[in-house]
């Protein structure tokens, strides 16, 4: 509890001392910078920490960001409920990621337009936003309530850190007002989903498209992925070592009509730059991968794997990182200004290090693959994203040793390894919802195709003949006897470990099938 004095400047009739208390968030406190003062600043994607540096504690009551218009939102209305002594409200508009994201413009439109009753996408009662942006507030916060905080709060759009900073300060020379209301809380309702048993590490997990496979790997997350704390006042549901591997995503991309990704086409257009293109420094953003891959180290490394390339077309050494090590004490002229950092210092010494670390290019008899390791993947928002900036990367890299090095190659797989596949709890419903309406359907669609070959089951007396071809033009390069098809089946899953399940599922019936004919003196033919 801190006392502070009104401002010896104020109007006669200005209230001369307020008592005053600190910041006090019910949810997320991990995730704020708390103050003492009357104003909650919400600064998007701009990193809060470039704003509050430049402020004293007295200057604001509290400092985050806002990444999602539905994420966010109700924690932060919430938190405002139980501090009834802000009364202003800040709202930070400065990067690409925010017009984007679209989460501030959500929350204005929130006190400047109002809500309607209605559902979230998941079908839950909630306050819809009225807002071109889809946002919402959980209908659990009473509509008088809200009323009340849209009342009491004077908000302000802002579109840099500059003018924030003076907005905030002008604020804090105001005469300290009483709190609006009394604290009140919300809680928010608890969701934890069942548990399959499943392996903890090692997943691998494949499609055609990235929007085939991306319900794949929520639903493998879902149904098997070890719950723990995130370290950011919440929880996760978590994979560890998972391989996606993206067989036939168009370089134009497919999106799903109707669309049920995080992203659209307009979305993806605008964040391929921030794969593909250096950004100069700019105070409150990190970097962008394209910042890491171009200059960050003093050297464009997508055009050193392009060069390396178009030289030696077979080369294992298409690599680039990402991370940054540090450079001890040999510290690099070209990396001052260090982003904000000292020169030599490592991404260890930072918070907010980049996710996605090393990418790797390969060609293979005339086809190039791209390969990207993630230390930490948010695969319910962001790994669409993600996957279709590498996918544009990859075809970036194709197009340009074709027009410089004369020579032709077609587009690979796309693989992605995330060592923490994970999904936010804030999403754990929206992730149901996804599961339960797309994984059937896609599930459905029949892929007969199997890297490991194709089984041709027959019989021959009292055994069973299996023999093995190749995938592409029916060579035969295995056979294998017996009398039972237990013992077969198990050779088969030792001969041939990468089979995929559902053909490994269809041959176990087939043996039977086939072992069954035998006893009862029948007929056999494969499918029938």
């Amino acid at each position: 509890m801190v006392m502070i004095s009104g401002d010896p400047g104020a109007s006669p009739g200005a209230t001369p001392m307020v008592e005053s208390r600190r910041y006090q968030p019910l949810y997320k406190p991990n995730q704020l910078i708390c103050g003492e003062g009357a104003t909650a600043v919400v600064t998007g994607w701009t990193v809060k920490q470039a704003v509050a540096k430049h402020l004293r504690l007295s200057q604001y009551g509290v400092i985050g960001q806002l990444y999602s218009p539905t994420r966010g939102m109700s924690v932060l209305i919430r938190n405002l409920l139980a501090n009834p002594q802000v009364r202003y409200l800040v709202v930070l508009k400065a990067t690409r990621e925010d017009r984007n994201s679209g989460a501030c413009k959500c929350l204005l439109d929130l006190f400047r337009q109002g809500y309607t009753a209605g559902v979230s996408d998941t079908g839950r009662p909630c306050w819809r936003i009225c807002s071109s942006i889809l946002g919402y507030v959980d209908a659990e916060i009473p509509e008088v309530a809200l009323e009340q905080l849209r009342s009491a709060l004077e908000v302000y759009e802002v579109n840099s850190i500059p003018e924030a900073l003076e907005r905030i300060r002008a604020l804090a020379e105001r005469p300290l007002l009483p709190p609006w209301s009394e604290p009140r809380q919300f809680p928010m309702s608890d969701l934890t989903p069942t548990v399959l048993p499943g392996s903890r590490y090692g997943h691998r997990i494949q499609g055609r498209t990235i929007a085939e496979t991306w319900v794949k790997i929520i639903h493998r997350i879902k149904t098997t992925g070890t719950i723990r704390p995130t370290g950011y006042d919440g929880r996760w549901q978590e994979l560890i070592d998972l391989l996606t591997v993206i067989t036939d995503e168009p370089p134009e991309f497919y999106f799903p009509e109707p669309n049920y990704l995080p992203c659209d086409r307009l979305f993806i257009q605008q964040y391929i730059s921030q794969i593909l293109d250096d950004a100069p420094y700019r105070e409150g953003v990190k970097y962008t991968y394209g910042q890491r891959l171009r200059s960050w180290f003093g050297r464009d490394q997508i055009e050193q794997v392009i060069q390396k390339l178009i030289r030696e077309i077979d080369a294992a050494s298409g690599v680039m990182s990402l991370w940054d090590p540090g450079s001890g004490d040999q510290a690099r002229e070209h990396q001052i200004p260090r982003f904000g950092r000292r020169a030599g210092d490592s991404d260890h010494d930072y918070g907010g290090s980049p996710c996605l670390n090393h990418i790797w290019v390969r060609v293979v008899e005339g086809e190039l693959s791209l390969t990207a390791v993630f230390r930490s993947n948010d695969m319910f928002s962001a790994w669409p994203a993600n996957a279709m900036g590498l996918r544009a990367l990859q075809c970036h890299l194709r197009d340009q040793i074709a027009a410089r090095g004369g020579t032709e190659l077609t587009l690979g797989p796309l693989i992605t390894l995330s060592q923490s596949a994970h999904i936010y709890d804030d999403c754990w419903e929206n992730a149901e919802q996804l599961i339960a309406n797309q994984y059937a359907r896609i599930c459905g669609q029949q892929d007969y195709q199997d890297p490991v070959g194709n089984f041709l089951i027959e019989v021959e007396g009292d055994e069973l003949v299996v023999t093995r071809t190749t995938p592409g033009s029916g060579e035969m390069v295995q056979t294998l006897r017996g009398r039972h098809p237990l013992k077969l089946a198990r050779q088969i899953a030792a001969e041939a470990p990468g089979i995929q399940p559902e053909h490994s599922l269809y041959l176990g019936i087939e043996l039977q099938k086939a072992a069954t004919a035998i006893r009862n003196g029948e007929p056999y033919r494969q499918d029938q």
